[in-house]
């Protein structure tokens, strides 16, 4: 059997190419897919010859010999992590999105993604979708959704507490929600008022402006600071904010150095805290979370071709996405 898969090229056009299926081994499972979400991320490897897209969604097809639990028909999705040692320190504690030996999107599988009809995965980093969330919603939670909890989880975030997120894209819509349902004052602060009564539709408590803002004062400070703007903030700004001891979660992508007032952070006990997507446990309690408390993201759907991927890529970066596109097998 073959199936259609997009890939990337070094001009960064998308290129439709097509694969074989090939024999399930050990707890392989045959994928087919339905929807894909698509993230920053794949922005960043559309000039690589691979096969695009991490945010899947669709219905087993197949098990190999050695799959436990799933089934065909059942409907699952993957994301960022597609395997890991099982061994060391973090795979035995639960953070084998932190093992030495993990395999992550971009850099192994490279023949396998969620821009294609079908894919291959391991059952052990496959994830059932709850019945209250549809595919076209389920999809970007594999990522965008993983993100953005994991960051409210590793911060040990707690109901009451105040929590402020930069930014209302594709994370920061999700941000909102999640922390307007763990029971959190939510704080948003964008660069013009035009998202405002979006974000207050979506959970949020306070809404802040920040361009050309010289000085920022909220009803109350800030425990906790969710960074999920494109290039990270001026970190001055937000210093008035804080209350002592609150932790900033920065998710921004970035090659550039970290750099935060050091004084601040020392007399203050401010703590910086990295994370990338959750591990599996906080991915699966993510969804059951997500699909307990009615959070969906905002999409926009479009074709599952070349020019259709083409579209939905100008729209994520020419920023005009409201919030998270994602793309339908046709």
């Amino acid at each position: 059997m073959s199936f259609t898969v997009f890939k990337g090229t070094p001009s960064g056009a998308i290129k439709q190419s097509s694969s074989k299926k090939r024999p399930l081994s050990g707890d392989e499972v045959l994928i087919k897919v339905s929807h894909s979400g698509v993230c920053g991320t794949d922005v960043h490897y559309k000039s690589a010859d691979i096969v695009l897209g991490h945010e899947g969604v669709g219905y087993i097809e197949e098990t190999g010999p050695a799959v436990q639990t799933l089934k065909k028909g059942d409907r699952v999705g993957w994301g960022y992590e597609h395997d890991c040692c099982g061994r060391c320190a973090h795979c035995l504690s639960g953070w084998e999105t932190f093992c030495p030996e993990r395999k992550m999107y971009g850099l192994a599988d490279t023949d396998q993604g969620s821009f294609a009809q079908f894919a291959v995965w391991r059952e052990a980093f496959v994830f059932p979708i709850p019945d209250a969330l549809d595919n076209e919603a389920a999809a970007p939670l594999m990522c965008g959704g993983s993100t953005v909890y994991n960051a409210l989880v590793v911060a040990d975030v707690k109901p009451g507490a105040v929590v402020g997120i930069v930014g209302i894209g594709g994370l920061g819509h999700l941000a909102i929600q999640f922390a307007n349902k763990m029971g959190c004052r939510v704080v948003v602060f964008s660069g013009t008022d035009s998202k405002k009564e979006e974000a207050m539709k979506l959970g949020a408590h306070e809404f802040h402006a920040t361009k050309g803002a010289k000085e920022l004062k909220t009803d109350h400070k800030l425990n906790h600071l969710i960074v999920t703007t494109s290039a990270l903030p001026d970190w001055s700004l937000y210093l008035n904010v804080l209350d002592s001891r609150a932790t900033i979660s920065p998710l921004t992508v970035s090659d550039k150095p970290f750099s935060f007032p050091h004084q601040e952070m020392v007399v203050r006990g401010l703590r910086v805290q990295g994370g990338i997507v959750g591990s599996r446990l906080v991915h699966r309690n993510m969804l059951d979370f997500a699909a307990f408390h009615g959070i969906k993201p905002m999409t926009v759907q479009f074709p599952m071709t070349e020019q259709g991927i083409q579209d939905c890529f100008e729209a994520l970066e020419g920023g005009s996405m409201r919030y998270r596109g994602v793309l339908a097998v046709q």
